[in-house]
């Protein structure tokens, strides 16, 4: 089946905790600290990191608030990476990520994600599945893109800057099954949402008509969410609650959603993990560094509709 308009959201919140007294306690995978989730919407709650809920023992790591107890990994700068800053009336700090060495060709960046190239079982929900949301709270504190650190001309920059996503179940730390992510469309930057229902398949991208720089002004905290119907073969994009005008970058069939069989799912995979502020979370390699904060990272099962990502937005901002 193939629509005009998009009904999936995958909602990556991002949330920030520092090993620091006073910071709460969770089980991974019990479901507890999901105050900053919608009520209605708590039942389709995969993953939830706020960066409150320093993994017991290891700092440098983060207990997932949802169902799925997926351990984040806070890559080279560990507990330092949580600040305080939190984006919204709930939250007292945030993820910080940023290129290191813009000069080097290392493996210093800080990012976060978790990687298994046998799949994260725990993530299976999102495994032949026909819908999926992201949503998240970003912070633009640097000059972006990043300055490229893997030539050697003066002057490189990236061509993208990494938010948040799901690896698909193929990735090797960078390909993706849905992603939130500042990219290079037709030779100029814009925020998009890239999805890829197939291992080894298409992607398809929707990109925002504004100006990034204006959807994300340095300095100021903003609520993004990226939606995907693998069925429909359909995104969408939201600011603040409120959806974004854009437009696709391919006018084909790229995720080949078009005649039987019905519905279309992504691959029956379990995705690789999960990328923020960058790419290659298993650390190997670095590309789209993001030097932003980031905070109530979500990831649902299910497409939000337009009016659950206003009610989200709204439910973060009541206090």
């Amino acid at each position: 089946m193939r629509a005009t308009r998009g009904a999936l959201a995958l909602t990556v919140v991002l949330g920030t905790a520092s090993v620091l007294p006073g910071l709460a306690s969770a089980v991974p995978g019990d479901g507890g600290g999901t105050e900053a989730v919608f009520p209605p919407l708590r039942a389709s709650l995969v993953a939830h990191y706020d960066f409150e809920h320093p993994l017991p023992g290891d700092p440098a790591k983060e207990v997932d608030l949802g169902r799925s107890g997926t351990t984040l990994e806070l890559v080279n700068g560990g507990a330092g990476m949580r600040v305080r800053d939190g984006a919204h009336a709930g939250s007292r700090r945030s993820l910080e990520t940023r290129q290191v060495s813009p000069t080097e060709a290392g493996n210093d960046d800080w990012k976060a994600g978790v990687f298994d190239v046998d799949g994260v079982e725990s993530l299976r929900a999102f495994g032949s599945a026909t819908e999926a949301t992201v949503a998240g709270w970003v912070k633009v504190t640097g000059d972006l893109p990043a300055p490229d650190s893997t030539t050697p001309e003066e002057g490189d920059r990236y061509n993208a800057v990494g938010l948040a996503g799901v690896l698909s179940g193929d990735s090797d730390g960078h390909g993706v099954r849905a992603l939130l992510e500042l990219i290079e469309v037709d030779g100029e930057l814009r925020l998009v949402a890239l999805g890829r229902r197939l291992d080894g398949g298409e992607s398809q991208t929707f990109a925002a008509a504004q100006d990034w720089r204006t959807l994300l002004p340095r300095g100021e905290w903003v609520f993004l969410t990226a939606t995907f119907d693998f069925d429909d073969g359909t995104m969408a994009l939201y600011r603040n609650g409120r959806p974004l005008p854009g437009f696709y970058t391919r006018d084909d069939d790229p995720w080949e959603v078009e005649g039987p069989p019905e519905p279309d799912r992504t691959s029956d995979t379990a995705p690789r993990g999960i990328k923020i502020g960058g790419s290659y979370p298993q650390n190997t390699e670095e590309r789209n560094p993001c030097d932003c904060r980031f905070d109530s990272l979500m990831f649902f099962d299910r497409a939000l509709t337009p009016a659950e990502v206003l009610k989200q937005y709204h439910w973060m901002t009541r206090r």
